[in-house]
């Protein structure tokens, strides 16, 4: 996609294609969502989903089947805990959470949910390091399924394409929108950026506060935690490590 600031339309892949979509988690993926997945499970930091088989339910079921399941297993959950079903506050309550978790949180473990990517011509051979910082990230610990709430700051140095800016906030944002814990998360982001764009140069640190850590447990209400993942000169050269973690 080396055509200026022109867009062609996404190529998609069939579910079915196993050499351009792996295991084919969502149906009609991008041509540039394979291309991330295929790198995150060569590298062995995809997210640990289940192996596609016939007797793998979660490959079979269709959203509107995994709905009902949810709200079924969350209505037992709401049992077994001794709360009023009939209560207004709660009749919905499993309705609620079993949508939350297949279209909002946990959405970004369907790869057809995965940004469209615009990458533009480097025209002008910038060899500078762009940077963007403050990143939202809202994720969930896959540990006790909890917030992981803080920023992320993404750096790269381009090489023949440049990405949107708003693709990179996109992208950070389909990583988080898993169960997670951050050392993979902040490599995740790294690995899908070197991928798209075709370069090492690419640098992650995620700042973050979980709630494992803050609501339960030790209850510790200050503690942050931070990670860093860093490619190409980020990691070999000391001026460009500096650079980025002083930005």
């Amino acid at each position: 996609m080396k055509s200026g600031s022109l867009k062609k339309p996404l190529s998609v892949v069939s579910k079915h294609d196993e050499n351009a979509a792996g295991s084919g988690i969502g149906e009609n993926i991008s041509a540039e969502a394979a291309r991330v997945r295929k790198a995150l499970l060569e590298t062995g930091i995809e997210t640990p989903v289940s192996v596609p088989s016939e007797s793998s339910k979660a490959f079979q079921l269709t959203d509107e089947e995994k709905l009902v399941r949810l709200e079924s297993a969350f209505v037992e959950v709401l049992d077994i805990l001794g709360l009023d079903r009939r209560d207004d506050s709660l009749q919905e309550t499993p309705k609620r959470i079993a949508k939350m978790y297949l279209k909002e949180i946990f959405s970004g473990l369907n790869y057809s949910n995965f940004p469209k990517i615009t990458l533009i011509e480097n025209k002008m051979g910038n060899d500078e390091m762009i940077a963007v910082s403050d990143i939202n990230v809202t994720s969930t610990c896959e540990h006790h399924f909890v917030t992981i709430d803080g920023f992320a700051k993404v750096a790269y140095i381009p090489n023949k394409t440049i990405i949107g800016l708003s693709k990179i906030n996109r992208i950070v944002r389909f990583f988080s929108q898993r169960p997670q814990v951050q050392e993979r998360l902040t490599q995740q982001i790294l690995v899908a950026l070197q991928t798209l764009l075709d370069t090492e140069h690419v640098a992650v640190t995620i700042s973050a506060v979980h709630y494992c850590v803050k609501s339960r447990g030790v209850m510790d209400s200050t503690s942050s935690t931070t990670t860093t993942s860093l490619g190409g000169c980020f990691k070999s050269n000391p001026a460009s490590r500096a650079e980025f973690l002083s930005s």
